[in-house]
């Protein structure tokens, strides 16, 4: 599937729907092309197969594009409202919006959470975000967490998504969800100590992951994808957190394990079983986001550089979600996802999707001057060459987009 940043998703999905596809670093090299007998919806973004992540990818672009002041195509929020169920559930993708969700629908609370951040920013569908918070809160654990699908156990990842949704709608950050991520957190002392567990293992043990401590970090501190930089000073090694650790501390000792993690090389490496290691751009976003939400953006400033000297091609592969974390990584680092070590993200994501409505005033101002002084260029031309201007308006219409 196409970078759904959650690897806690897709070993539940797999469980629940078959599909064994991890996800800690999936490309669209890994994402099938969907048959020839099947048409992707003209509102969708990307071009790969949905089925597994089509309502998680619109959903961080949709959200990019209004972080950046861009507003969204209709159709593109439409296609999101769309996919959502009566009870107010979303799956990762329905091939068949109009039919009702029956039991072998396999919702999930990373598709339904992604989907609330988005529409809350966006505005305007407060009975869709209403009812996708009220079935988000039927789905908490008696732990006070979340799993992937309903009744799955409790995992950092859907924990901190769902979080974040809740905080994105307005509502308090959660204590009891605070207060389960802080008992994964991994003792200081102990190999990868400040990181959170992505849950504990049989017998209670914790392993560093640093995909979910990316999560955590956020989910602690009640933010969502989309943040700006905090005001704590960077943490530059793991503290004890004590008996009742505060949010705060768990945020710092997590952000310490990540500035640690990307000291050496710039990045995170990826960790899929069996698999040769390599850099995991992906997560390497995702901290540099919850250093930067935690204050630690000194520390951050190595792994955003790396990024901007070797993300663009992984986007590009990758699509619509991958452009939409680096753009959620500059905004938390306050850098423009416009000049991404020459790439201009925002332009790169909507190429990806439907044409945006509109544009911040300025950046349209600047298109219509541009776009009448080529107009004028092209009529000029045409008159010299003795080309009639009525052909060439009518050729220029059929090039636009």
């Amino acid at each position: 599937m196409t970078v759904l940043r959650r690897s806690a998703a897709v070993l539940a999905a797999a469980a629940v729907i078959g599909a064994a596809t991890p996800a800690v670093t999936a490309t669209a090299a890994d994402s099938p092309s969907p048959s020839a007998s099947a048409v992707l919806p003209s509102g969708l973004f990307g071009r790969t197969d949905p089925q597994y992540d089509g309502v998680w990818r619109q959903s961080l672009a949709l959200l990019a594009q209004h972080t950046v002041g861009v507003t969204p195509a209709a159709k593109a929020v439409d296609w999101l409202t769309g996919q959502q169920c009566a009870n107010g559930a979303y799956a990762a993708f329905r091939a068949q919006p109009d039919a009702a969700c029956g039991a072998k629908v396999p919702v999930d609370t990373n598709s339904t959470a992604a989907a609330v951040q988005a529409l809350t920013a966006l505005g305007g569908h407060d009975d869709a975000v209403g009812k996708a918070l009220t079935w988000l809160k039927a789905q908490r654990n008696k732990d006070g967490g979340w799993g992937y699908a309903p009744g799955s156990p409790s995992d950092t990842n859907s924990t901190a998504v769902v979080t974040g949704a809740l905080t994105a709608a307005g509502e308090s950050p959660d204590k009891a969800a605070g207060d389960l991520l802080a008992t994964w957190s991994v003792p200081c002392g102990k190999d990868g100590g400040g990181a959170l567990a992505y849950q504990p293992d049989k017998k209670g043990g914790l392993a560093a992951n640093a995909d979910a401590t990316a999560a955590g970090v956020l989910g602690v501190l009640g933010k969502g994808f989309v943040t700006t930089a905090g005001k704590a000073a960077d943490a530059p090694a793991c503290a004890d957190l004590g008996g009742s650790p505060a949010p705060a501390d768990v945020a710092r000792n997590g952000a310490a394990y990540l500035a640690q993690a990307t000291h050496a090389k710039g990045y995170l490496l990826s960790a899929l079983a069996g698999a040769t290691a390599q850099p995991d751009y992906g997560n390497t976003a995702d901290a540099v986001v919850a250093m930067a939400a935690q204050g630690s953006t000194g520390s951050a400033q190595r792994p955003y550089a790396w990024l901007e000297a070797h993300a663009a091609p992984w986007a590009k592969q990758s699509g619509p979600a991958a452009y939409a974390e680096l753009i959620f990584a500059a905004h938390a680092m306050g850098a423009d996802p416009r000049d991404f070590g020459g790439t201009d993200l925002v332009a790169a994501l909507a190429a990806t999707g439907p044409a945006p409505a509109a544009a911040r005033t300025g950046e349209k101002a600047e298109k219509k001057k541009s776009s009448g002084a080529g107009l004028w260029w092209i009529v000029g031309t045409g008159l010299v060459a003795g080309v009639g201007i009525g052909f060439l308006l009518s050729g220029r219409r059929k090039r636009q987009p």
